[in-house]
């Protein structure tokens, strides 16, 4: 399946995009349950002619997200923990402190929500810092948490909200109460479960993993450390980080997977989360838990795993209320409107176009638009 007439909206926003700014991308799109859309295009590797193929692999940076926090969901229906526990009950040594040098307690619900006080301001000028998941790292990843307790919270916890590394602190709770690694925790609740044979904290077939590039244009083929402007600021990768096995597992950060894979995910998901969650799980997925904290007006709030458009009007875009969103550093971006049945994921290996910029916003109002909706 490639172009299809009713999705010429569509098609005409890709080929606009690769060669300019996207040097490969693989977009799938289901609508209540049927592939309806599947094209890949552009480069895997621009530079050996190597043409974007179904099953590339892609590093997934936060799209890595909502496959560490459905585990963690899973592990509190088995009794590992609970949301409300205090991180300290599994990470005694994590104690983050407050301008005022006092250290709340923050529990698992804090974290999963990014409602900690932690963030991604991760350097204080103490020689020591912390990763992100993306960047170069040489330690491993109790040390890099005890860099992050080190970091100071931006606010008491459950005050506001704030994007923040919490879903690496999330990893080392789940392997301090499972009690093994969180490659192992992530393969036996979610990956393994739902047959996703592409997805793992490794390139499982190195040879399907796209190159990386940075944004340009054209883009540009990273180099080992690439920093990367994001905003006003910038984001940096180690795209050599994928195949070093002495770098941590980053529960924010750091697996490897396709487009398709991570399609099978949200369908499970939107679907009401068999084999993996109960529909009482589902629930801290599917609602906002931040509606009084959003620091915006962005008519987004946070679950216990994504973002969820509670307006999106203020954004001009075409979903329901409701609809689930997030995307990855490294290029990906994908969206879930249960109310209309679709289901969206765009990976591509250019960062941060793929993610933040145009490119994946047009692909989704291209394709409301070519839906009539």
């Amino acid at each position: 399946m490639g172009r299809t007439g009713q999705f010429s909206r569509l098609d005409t926003v890709v080929d606009n995009a690769i060669g300019r700014t996207i040097v490969g991308a693989n977009i799938l799109i289901k609508l209540k349950g049927e592939l309806v859309y599947s094209r890949q295009a552009g480069f895997l590797d621009r530079e050996a002619d190597r043409p974007m193929r179904s099953r590339t692999l892609f590093r997934l940076a936060s799209v890595s997200k909502p496959m560490v926090s459905v585990a963690a969901l899973a592990m509190v229906e088995a009794g590992k923990f609970r949301l409300d526990d205090p991180v300290t009950h599994y990470l005694p040594d994590f104690r983050p402190r407050l301008a005022d040098g006092s250290a709340p307690t923050i529990t698992i619900s804090h974290l999963m929500t990014h409602t900690s006080g932690l963030s991604y301001d991760l350097d204080i000028g103490n020689g020591k810092p912390a990763s992100g998941g993306t960047g170069p790292s040489d330690f491993d990843l109790a040390e890099n948490v005890a860099r992050i307790s080190a970091l100071p919270l931006a606010f008491p916890p459950g005050t506001g909200w704030r994007y923040s590394v919490a879903i690496d602190v999330l990893g080392a709770v789940m392997e301090a109460a499972e009690g093994r690694s969180l490659q192992e925790i992530v393969k036996a609740y979610v990956t393994d479960p739902l047959g996703m044979a592409d997805t793992a904290f490794r390139p499982l077939d190195p040879s399907r993993l796209a190159v990386a590039y940075a944004d340009g244009t054209p883009p540009t083929r990273m180099g080992e450390i690439e920093r990367v402007k994001d905003g006003e600021g910038f984001v940096e990768f180690w795209s050599g980080r994928a195949f070093d096995e002495t770098a941590f597992p980053s529960g924010g950060a750091g697996m490897i997977g396709s487009a398709e894979d991570f399609l099978t995910f949200l369908e499970a998901m939107r679907k009401g989360g068999a084999p993996i969650l109960s529909a009482a799980s589902m629930a801290l997925l599917t609602e906002a838990r931040t509606v009084d904290l959003d620091p915006a007006p962005s008519g987004q709030g946070y679950s216990h795993g994504w973002s969820i458009y509670r307006d999106p009007s203020l954004q001009k875009m075409p979903c329901k209320p409701g609809t689930w969103a997030w995307g990855g550093i490294y290029g990906n971006q994908w969206y879930v409107d249960p109310e209309t049945g679709l289901t969206i994921v765009s990976f591509t290996n250019t960062a941060v176009e793929g993610c933040n910029g145009a490119f994946p916003k047009d692909i989704f109002r291209a394709v409301y638009a070519d839906l009539g909706h």
